[in-house]
C-alpha cells in the first residue's frame, strides 16, 4: 500500500492554456497513460512521442462544438454535480498539476478531489456520445481505467470514482480501487516510453491510423534511394508485406465475388434477411449535386483561378517486385 503524497509542481489557477499545454507537454499525464503504454485505441505511441518532443504544434485554439472533448469539459462541473447529489459525497478542484515524488515524468490533473469519503478520494468525470457509450456497456474501458490507476499511482490514494454522463442523460458510477500490479507494470512502461522522449528515439509504429498520420507528418517525402538488402530484418518484413498483400489481395477478390453473388440474387430489393443470422442492405443513396470544376475553369478561368489552391502532395505506399538488376558496363 503506497504512502506517498503527491508534489504540487504547478498551480494551474495562473496558467492560461498555452502555459498548461506546455507543463503538460514536460510528462505523462494520466489522459497520456494508456497512450503511453500502447494501449489507446485512439492514439498510438509515436503520435504521443511526436508531441512530447515538439514536433507536433499544441492546439493553440482549444477544441470545437464538433469535438466530443468541448463537450467533455464543458459538461464536466455538471457531471460533479450530479456525482455529489446520487452519493452525498463532497468534491472540490484541486487547481494543480500534481508530480509523483519518485518518478517526476508521471504527473496527473485531477477533475475532482472528494473529500471526507472512506471509499474514494478522486473523481474522474466522463461524457459519452452515442458511439462511445458502446465502449461503457461492460463497464469502464480499458483505457480509463489505465488512466486512473496512473492517478492513483501519481496520488498515492486508494481508489477512485469514475462517473460517467451516457448520451447525455444516463449517469453511471464506477468504483476503481487501486490495483498495485498495474501500477507497477503502468510505472515500468511510462519510464520506458520516458526514455524514448528524453532520448529523442521515436518508437516502433503499431499499425494504427493515429501511428500513420504521424509517420506522413514526420516523415513527408524526399527523392532519394535507401538500400535495405543486405538488412536480414527489414528483408524478411519486406518478403512478409509481399506474402499478406498478396493474400490479402486473393480474400478482397473472394469478399467481392460473395457481395456480387448476393446483390445478383437480391436484384433491386433492399433489403435480404437471413433469419437469426443477420440481413443484407443494399439501398442507393441520395443524389448528390458535384461543382462541374472543368466546366468552371473553360468558361470562366478567372474566378476559377481565384479559388484554386495548392493541395500538398502526399507520399503513395507501393511494392514493386519486378526490379531488373543493375548491372555496370
Amino acid at each position: 500500500m503506497s504512502k506517498h503524497t503527491a508534489l504540487r509542481l504547478v498551480d494551474t489557477r495562473s496558467l492560461d492554456r498555452q502555459q498548461w499545454l506546455e507543463v503538460r507537454n514536460g510528462g505523462i499525464g494520466s489522459s497520456d497513460a494508456a497512450t503511453a503504454v500502447g494501449l489507446n485505441p485512439y492514439k498510438s505511441q509515436l503520435e504521443l512521442w511526436q508531441e512530447k518532443t515538439g514536433r507536433k504544434p499544441m492546439e493553440e485554439i482549444p477544441p470545437g462544438q464538433e469535438d466530443p472533448r468541448y463537450w467533455g469539459s464543458l459538461l464536466e462541473p455538471m457531471v460533479a454535480t450530479a456525482y455529489q447529489e446520487r452519493t452525498g459525497n463532497r468534491v472540490r478542484r484541486v487547481n494543480a498539476v500534481l508530480q509523483h515524488p519518485t518518478f517526476p515524468h508521471m504527473l496527473a490533473n485531477l477533475d475532482r478531489e472528494v473529500i471526507g469519503s472512506p471509499g474514494a478520494q478522486i473523481l474522474e468525470c466522463k461524457t459519452a456520445g452515442e458511439f462511445g457509450s458502446r465502449l461503457w456497456k461492460d463497464g469502464v474501458p480499458e483505457y480509463v481505467q489505465l488512466q486512473v490507476q496512473h492517478q492513483l499511482a501519481v496520488t498515492g490514494k486508494q481508489a477512485a470514482d469514475v462517473a460517467v454522463l451516457l448520451c447525455g442523460q444516463a449517469l453511471r458510477i464506477h468504483r476503481i480501487e487501486r490495483d498495485e500490479e498495474i501500477i507497477s507494470r503502468l510505472v515500468v512502461l511510462e519510464a520506458r516510453f520516458w526514455e524514448h522522449v528524453i532520448n529523442d528515439i521515436e518508437p516502433p509504429a503499431d499499425g494504427s491510423e493515429s501511428a500513420a498520420r504521424a509517420l506522413r507528418s514526420l516523415y513527408p517525402g524526399k527523392d532519394t534511394v535507401v538500400d535495405f538488402s543486405q538488412d536480414p530484418e527489414l528483408v524478411e518484413t519486406f518478403t512478409n508485406l509481399v506474402s499478406f498483400t498478396e493474400a490479402v489481395a486473393e480474400q478482397e477478390q473472394q469478399v467481392e465475388l460473395l457481395k456480387q453473388t448476393l446483390q445478383q440474387a437480391m436484384g433491386d430489393a433492399s433489403i435480404a434477411r437471413f433469419g437469426s443470422l443477420g440481413e443484407v442492405i443494399y439501398r442507393r443513396s441520395k443524389d448528390g449535386t458535384l461543382l462541374d470544376t472543368k466546366r468552371l475553369a473553360a468558361e470562366h478561368p478567372e474566378i476559377a483561378a481565384a479559388y484554386t489552391v495548392v493541395r500538398p502532395g502526399s507520399r503513395r505506399f507501393r511494392i514493386n517486385t519486378t526490379i531488373k538488376e543493375v548491372t555496370s558496363c
